[in-house]
C-alpha cells in the first residue's frame, strides 16, 4: 500500500498515475512461476500476511497438478473453465487459508483490469456501520436465534434418472461454437500525432476476415475430460462416462471443435439437471460448527458509498445497502414499504457471509423480517427478493438454491420461520394470507 498526499486534484492524480503504472508495468508478469506469488502480500482474516518460499513452491505445484498452468507456465483455458464454473480444484491444507488472496494473485496473471482497482481514495473516511438497538429487541433476537445455525445437507439421487434427463438435455441444448481466428489489415498513417495514437487512430483502410481454425492443435494439450466433468458436477467418473456414453455422437465430436468450451457447457448442462432434482431428495441437518455471529452485521462504508445506500428506521443497521441503486429498485422499493409498514416490527437485510450449502452452490436469502404478534399469520419470515413471480424467468440453478432455502427454513428450522421468494411487500403480505399457503409448504 502507497499512501500519497497529492498536490493536485484527487480525480487527475489518479488518473495519471493509473497511467503511469500501466505505463510501467506494460511488461508486466504473464506466467504464474514459483518466483511471480514469491513475497507477495494477501489478506487473510484482516491481515496482510505475505507468502513465502515454502508457500510458493506449493502454490505453483497446485498449478501443475491440476493443469492450471502450461509447460510454458501460462495460466490455462482449464483454469478460467474451473473459475467460471465455481469449481475449482481445492488448494493444498498449508495454503487454503490464503485461498481467496492466491486466486485473485493468479487472475491478475491473465486479466489486466485488475489495475484498474489498485488504487483507492486513502483520503476517504471509512465508517463502521455496525448493528444497532433494532438488532437486540426481543423479537429479532428469536428470529436470529432461529435462524443463525449452519448446516450440511446429503442428497440420493436416482442415479439412472439424472443420467436419462442429463442426456436429454444434452442433446437437445449442448452447442459448441468451432474454434475461429480474425485477421484483421490495416494501413498506419504516413503522418499521426500522439492523440491519434492514444484514440486508436493512427491506422486507416481496416479489414478484417473471420476464418475456422480448421487445424487447431489441441491435440498438444491433454484433457481429462471425464475427470474435469466429475469435480463441475460433483458427481463420479462412473456417472459421467454413462452420460458422456448416451449423448448422440455428433454432440460427442463437438469436444473436438473447442474442447473447453464442451467441458464447460457439458458441466453447465448437468447440474441444470441434478438442480431440478435435488430438492424432492435433499435432507439438512444442523452442522456442529459455531452459529453465525452478529459481526457479520459490521461492514465498513466509505461516505460515497452511504449515499447511494437507503436511511433506514426499522432495520438492524441504520443503513441498508441494497442490490439495485435506481430510486425504484425491487429492493429499494422494499425497504422502503418494510420501514412504513404498522405489522413490521425489526428487519435485516441478510449479508452475503450468511448462507446456507446446497449441492448447486451456497445460497444467501435477501431478508430476515419479524412482525409483531397478531399482525400476520406468521410472525417470522426469510425473504428472496426477485425482479419476477414467474418461475420461468428464473434459471433453473437458481430455482433449485430458492427451493433449498424454503425446505430448510419451512421444515429442519422451526415451524415459526417461514420462507418464500416475493417481488413486493404487497406479494410477501398475500401469501401469508393465503389459505393455501400452508398446503403449499413443504
Amino acid at each position: 500500500m502507497l499512501t500519497v498526499i497529492a498536490s493536485e486534484s484527487y480525480k487527475t492524480f489518479v488518473a495519471d498515475l493509473q497511467s503511469d503504472i500501466k505505463s510501467v508495468l506494460y511488461d508486466r508478469p504473464t506466467k504464474a512461476t514459483e518466483s511471480y506469488f514469491k513475497g507477495k502480500c494477501v489478506a487473510v482474516g484482516g491481515e496482510q500476511l505475505t507468502i513465502d518460499d515454502k508457500q510458493a513452491k506449493s502454490i505453483y505445484r497446485y498449478l501443475l497438478k491440476n493443469d492450471y498452468i502450461d509447460n510454458d507456465d501460462k495460466v490455462t483455458d482449464a483454469y478460467r473453465a474451473d473459475l467460471e464454473n465455481h469449481c475449482l480444484a481445492p488448494l493444498p491444507e498449508d495454503i487454503k487459508p490464503l485461498a481467496e488472496g492466491v486466486h485473485k494473485l493468479i487472475q491478475s496473471v491473465f486479466n489486466p483490469s485488475v489495475l484498474d482497482d489498485m488504487i483507492a481514495d486513502g483520503s476517504k473516511t471509512k465508517i463502521e456501520l455496525k448493528t444497532n438497538e433494532n438488532f437486540f429487541k426481543n423479537e429479532f433476537q428469536t428470529l436470529w436465534g432461529y435462524i443463525n445455525h449452519r448446516y450440511a445437507y446429503t442428497v440420493k439421487f436416482d442415479s439412472n434418472e439424472l443420467i436419462a434427463k442429463s442426456i436429454a438435455h444434452i442433446n437437445d441444448k449442448l452447442f459448441v461454437s468451432e474454434l475461429q481466428y480474425t485477421a484483421t489489415i490495416g494501413r498506419q498513417k504516413s503522418e499521426i500525432d500522439e492523440h491519434e495514437i492514444g484514440r486508436g487512430d493512427s491506422f486507416s483502410g481496416e479489414k478484417t476476415r473471420t476464418q475456422t481454425l480448421k487445424h487447431a492443435e489441441t491435440g498438444k494439450i491433454k484433457y481429462d475430460l471425464v475427470g474435469k466433468i466429475a469435480k463441475g458436477t460433483t458427481l463420479t467418473r462412473k456417472t459421467v462416462v454413462a452420460i458422456l456414453k448416451g449423448i448422440k455422437l455428433d454432440k460427442l465430436y463437438m469436444f473436438k471443435n473447442n474442447p473447453e468450451e464442451f467441458i464447460s457447457k457439458v458441466i453447465k448442462l448437468i447440474n441444470e439437471q441434478k438442480a431440478t432434482m435435488i430438492v424432492e431428495h435433499i435432507t439438512y441437518t444442523r452442522s456442529a460448527e459455531d452459529p453465525y455471529d452478529s459481526n457479520i452485521f459490521t461492514v465498513s462504508k466509505n461516505a460515497e458509498e452511504l449515499k447511494s445506500a437507503v436511511q433506514a428506521t426499522k432495520a438492524v443497521q441504520d443503513y441498508v445497502f441494497t442490490d439495485g441503486t435506481a430510486e425504484q429498485s425491487v429492493e429499494r422499493r422494499f425497504v422502503k414499504e418494510l420501514d412504513s409498514a404498522d405489522e413490521v416490527c425489526v428487519y435485516a437485510k441478510l449479508p452475503k457471509g450468511f448462507s446456507i450449502p446446497t449441492p448447486v452452490g451456497n445460497y444467501s436469502p435477501d431478508w430476515a423480517i419479524a412482525f409483531h404478534e397478531g399482525a400476520v399469520k406468521h410472525i417470522f419470515f426469510i425473504a428472496e427478493t426477485k425482479g419476477t413471480m414467474d418461475s420461468l424467468d428464473i434459471r433453473p440453478i437458481e430455482k433449485a438454491k430458492i427451493s433449498c432455502a424454503r425446505k430448510l427454513f419451512n421444515e429442519i428450522s422451526t415451524d415459526n420461520v417461514v420462507y418464500h421468494d416475493v417481488d413486493s411487500y404487497q406479494s410477501l403480505l398475500n401469501i401469508m394470507s393465503s389459505d393455501e399457503f400452508d398446503k403449499k409448504r413443504p
